[in-house]
């Protein structure tokens, strides 16, 4: 009988324990103890804990680095040039008690998140132009968007690691605008390059010419000194010839000039018999 006592006994005080004491086994979780719905304490360690059965709850929350991945939003720049930003956060639940007092749950914590990164997010890239955000300052810009968020998520009991840009694009009615600049930009500069080699060949060309015309020049001197001293070497071989013998010169000029002559067809000649190269012919009888 005794023993038939004894199990209800030990299910019984199985139950009580089980209402009585919890258990946080998981270090990456964290125990919010709430009274009649009203938090009350925080274990974020692992152990063996107490709580008031029915009046009191353990509601368990994760210590890990939780990821909030904004709906891309669109911000203006500083030089009025509208930007669909695409960001996320790396943020974590720090003060259990607190978030649990203010947001309850991740899906409220992550709406406040939104309202308050939207708006840092807005008011920063407002004092920049679209080249810094999208090139020149973006890692600067985002310090200063973590900065100022963090600070403002503590009150929520959240940490909030870093906030980054995925992307940073124009709005879509604006793409085909500004395709068109880009490529109106790029045919200037390709016209721009044309003209300079234009400009280039002919500079190029002019002093082509110009080099050309020296070395021809020059190549003309030097065949006319040249000529002109062969000329004078053979005017100096003849006249030397000639002072040998005059006669046989001028005998040999006049053959030249008979040969000339007589090589031309229908070509008539009237010589007198004291011609000499009559009496050459005749003496050679």
């Amino acid at each position: 009988m005794k023993k038939l006592m004894i199990l209800p006994a030990i299910i019984f005080a199985a139950i009580v324990i089980f209402k009585v004491f919890f258990i946080v086994i998981d270090i990456s979780e964290q125990v919010v103890i709430t009274q009649l719905g009203s938090p009350k304490k925080s274990h974020t360690n692992p152990g063996f804990y107490f709580r008031i059965p029915v009046i009191q709850e353990a509601v368990y929350m994760s210590k890990k680095l939780l990821e909030y991945d904004a709906d891309p939003s669109e911000i203006l720049t500083k030089d009025k040039k509208t930007l669909v930003i695409d960001n996320f956060c790396k943020w974590q639940i720090e003060e259990p008690l607190k978030f649990y007092l203010t947001v309850r749950d991740r899906r409220s914590a992550l709406n406040r998140l939104d309202d308050i990164i939207y708006s840092e997010m807005r008011n920063e890239l407002g004092q920049h132009n679209l080249i810094e955000v999208i090139k020149d300052n973006r890692d600067e810009i985002m310090e200063n968007v973590t900065k100022l968020s963090r600070e403002k998520a503590k009150e929520y009991g959240i940490y909030v690691h870093d906030i980054r840009i995925k992307r940073a694009d124009l709005p879509t009615q604006n793409e085909r605008a500004v395709f068109e600049r880009m490529k109106a930009e790029r045919n200037r500069i390709a016209k721009q390059y044309r003209s300079e080699g234009r400009e280039e060949a002919q500079k190029i060309m002019a002093r082509t010419d110009k080099e050309k015309a020296i070395i021809l020049a020059e190549a003309y001197r030097e065949v006319q000194e040249i000529k002109g001293e062969t000329d004078a070497e053979v005017i100096k071989i003849y006249a030397d010839a000639y002072n040998k013998d005059p006669e046989f010169f001028d005998f040999t000029r006049s053959l030249e000039v008979y040969t000339n002559s007589l090589n031309k067809d229908n070509t008539k000649f009237f010589m007198t018999t004291e011609n000499e190269l009559l009496k050459t012919f005749q003496e050679g009888k």
